[in-house]
């Protein structure tokens, strides 16, 4: 699924120009939530006009950039697709892109501009840590919103409905991996690297070690660093005296590489490498080398699954990418979430519904059976939360391998 990220951003920033043109503009408690009706402080905004506006923030700049293309390319295309086919009651939808430059603050300015600009609904971000602060302006302003790929549980706690994702959560995808480390690998004792600047990381973390240690792992011990660090020295020495023969490496793919490099060159050549969907980065295998070679992490999609959604927005996406498959599943996600918020609006036509925000976001949670590129979508009872099979890919020299898919009921200790 991984290759060629220099020539796929260039592709997809000419893709964008076009699918612009088409479309008329240019991270670990439990997830909690309640089941009220979706409601907030704020007013919300009612779609006028000949256009629906819907706010999509994304990582245009900054280390998350390659999501953040991927993400923006994803949702052009549902765009795309939806005016191509006449829009939603005569009314074109309009994406308005605004960037989060990889960072929580400017997330939160981002969404914060989009509602001033009147969109009935918010898509983003990718980072748990940016959605986090999105979800405050979500709450405050009425506006609904679908996480792409933040997969910390409290990003849907306690929403009052407003907020749901597309993608599993933490609290799915850090025993799956605590299953395959312990059931396939057969490892015994793992040693863990969180990123404590990143929600995501320390929900990732947290709900792995838990399902380890209730299967009969042992946790060997933990460390700690935070994003932008690139010398684990210390920390690796730790974990080395303690002996594991696997490392869960929580964080994203900007320090994963160099970590992974420094684990090797520390002697550490036979400890199996894990983590999370943070990983899903062409920048990993660059950053990597060799030394990340062989590893495995927990990821949403696979270019290679034959399901027929799957093979129907690859062919799509190639269409708009020069032949290009995406770079990372956030083009999936965003694809998702995008026509998961169109999809709702559809439903809102079709029933003769006010198009405002309040409407939509009750739509949305009512949500069943969307047939999503990443697999089926139910939010109906879920507090915005979809239960997703989550895939174990294996890191190459190319990109990925699939492995193995898991359900929620297979790894989740009930």
């Amino acid at each position: 699924m991984i290759r060629n990220s220099l020539l796929q951003i260039g592709a997809c920033a000419m893709a964008l120009a076009s699918l612009a043109w088409l479309g008329g503009c240019k991270d670990t408690a439990a997830s909690g939530g309640d089941t009220k009706e979706p409601a907030a402080s704020g007013g919300g905004a009612t779609a006028t006009g000949d256009v629906i506006k819907i706010g999509l923030v994304a990582s245009q700049g900054g280390d998350l950039r390659p999501w953040g293309q991927d993400c923006i390319a994803g949702a052009r295309l549902a765009e795309a697709e939806i005016n191509a086919a006449g829009g939603i009651g005569g009314k074109k939808i309009q994406l308005i892109v605004e960037d989060s430059n990889s960072k929580p603050e400017e997330g939160k300015s981002a969404a914060e501009k989009l509602a001033s600009e009147g969109v009935i609904g918010l898509v983003g971000e990718v980072a748990s840590g940016i959605t986090l602060q999105m979800k405050t302006v979500a709450m405050d302003r009425g506006l609904p919103l679908i996480a792409v790929g933040a997969t910390n549980p409290d990003v849907t706690k306690d929403s009052n409905g407003l907020v749901s994702r597309v993608c599993y959560t933490d609290d799915v995808q850090g025993p799956v991996m605590a299953f395959f480390a312990y059931n396939d690998l057969k490892l015994r004792k793992v040693a863990i690297m969180t990123d404590n600047k990143q929600p995501y990381s320390q929900g990732l973390s947290a709900s792995f070690a838990k399902r380890f240690k209730e299967l009969g792992g042992e946790i060997v011990g933990e460390e700690f660093y935070q994003s932008g660090e690139n010398q684990f020295g210390g920390q690796l020495t730790s974990i080395k005296s303690k002996n594991p023969d696997g490392i869960f490496m929580s964080g994203y793919f900007t320090e994963v590489g160099p970590m992974a490099r420094q684990i090797r060159q520390q002697g550490m050549t036979n400890v199996k490498l894990m983590g999370g969907d943070g990983w899903d980065s062409t920048e990993l295998t660059s950053s990597g080398g060799d030394a990340i070679v062989g590893g495995y992490f927990c990821n949403h999609y696979n270019n290679a699954e034959d399901r027929p959604e799957v093979q129907d927005f690859l062919k799509k996406f190639r269409e708009a990418n020069n032949g290009n498959d995406p770079g990372t599943t956030m083009a999936a996600l965003g694809y998702d979430a995008t026509m998961l918020m169109i999809d709702a609006l559809k439903r809102m036509d079709a029933a003769k519904a006010t198009m405002d925000s309040a409407t939509l976001a009750k739509t949305i949670s009512e949500t069943v059976d969307f047939p999503g590129v990443s697999g089926k979508i139910t939010l109906q009872g879920m507090n915005g939360d979809p239960e997703k099979r989550a895939l174990v890919v294996q890191v190459t020299k190319t990109g990925q391998e699939f492995v193995k898919a898991y359900e929620p009921s297979e790894v989740v200790a009930k």
